[in-house]
């Protein structure tokens, strides 16, 4: 076998998560949002770090967390992201290969330290969070190995990356070196702020370039400017091969030319953290089509990863996902 060779590889921010337990008091106190993402600066990320109480630490990043939960099910997931020469990088790095990822992206050069996004859960389990993206944002054309594409059966990508000029040469090198070896492209597309900002590069994007896309039902309506997940539908069945739209409590669709595959969201006793639901839904759906199981397949995995990760604290699974699966795929 190549020793490059693996079922998806993923691209994206190298983000260490810092989670904590806080009331909707404290957030206020804060000057936060709920529910909402913020960018922050390095000085703010100290401000936050150093207050944070009894916070949880684990290499992060929405397409780490896919590659993550691939392989926690038995694939084999390769990660592409940018981090610093520093406690925070050798964090980073120590905890995904510690969760049987592939990751050998070189460290950055410079002053900009690793990226960390500070996630604040109520007690109704909605995330807020502020990020500061330090050195990730320096993931460029020359850590696309063309070896490492070429060799995956799908590339998967976070939206987020189309923010930095340099990252956006990456994604595009990635995806021109995908199709040349006759493999897939997927894309995430991450948040419907980051599809406002983005919304015609991404529809070019989605009609001409993605194979796979994953949407949760707010940004799919932004990408079409439509309050009809209907008619958002409609316009993603003619312009991409596969899609698979998240809908929360409501489970998911799946869209593939004229067919469309309802999915129900799995059975959890208690919603306790939403962090991490899209990319493990994202990694329970990518393992599957790598093996080849049939899309309702592929989406009754996906929608098992995604109930395991919000049933506990954290973006990563507590169980291998691949016992929870077993049952599953015995039938």
């Amino acid at each position: 076998m190549n020793s490059n060779q693996s079922d998806v590889v993923c691209i994206g921010n190298a983000i260490v998560d810092v989670l904590t337990q806080v009331d909707e008091g404290q957030l206020s106190k804060s000057g936060m949002h709920k529910g909402t993402m913020t960018l922050i600066d390095s000085d703010r990320a100290e401000e936050l770090y150093a207050s944070m109480v009894d916070g949880i630490e684990a290499s992060g990043g929405s397409a780490a967390n896919t590659a993550v939960g691939i392989a926690s099910l038995g694939g084999q997931a390769h990660y592409i992201g940018k981090v610093a020469a520093d406690s925070l990088g050798d964090a980073f790095e120590k905890d995904i290969q510690e969760q049987k990822v592939t990751y050998r992206t070189e460290r950055s050069e410079g002053d900009l330290s690793t990226a960390r996004c500070l996630i604040y859960v109520t007690p109704d389990s909605q995330r807020t969070m502020n990020t500061f993206l330090g050195a990730c944002t320096t993931l460029g054309p020359k850590d696309i190995n063309s070896g490492d594409i070429s060799a995956a059966k799908v590339t998967y990508m976070e939206g987020y990356l189309w923010d930095m000029p340099a990252a956006k040469e990456a994604f595009i090198k990635a995806i021109d070196i995908c199709h040349a070896a006759g493999r897939k492209a997927s894309l995430t597309l991450s948040d419907p702020f980051c599809v406002e900002r983005f919304r015609s590069e991404f529809a070019d994007l989605v009609t001409n370039q993605i194979d796979i896309l994953f949407a949760n039902e707010a940004e799919i309506c932004s990408l079409y400017q439509t309050n009809s997940l209907e008619d958002a539908i409609a316009c993603v069945r003619e312009n991409c091969e596969l899609s698979a739209i998240t809908c929360s409590e409501d489970g998911s669709i799946i869209v593939a030319g004229e067919e469309t595959i309802r999915i129900k969201a799995a059975p959890v006793e208690k919603v306790v953290d939403t962090t991490g639901a899209g990319d493990l839904y994202a990694a329970g759906f990518l393992y599957g089509y790598t093996q080849g199981f049939d899309l309702e397949l592929c989406g009754k995995i996906a929608s098992l990863a995604a109930g395991e990760i919000i049933s506990h604290f954290g973006a990563r699974p507590a169980v291998p996902l691949a016992e929870l699966a077993k049952p599953l795929l015995d039938n």
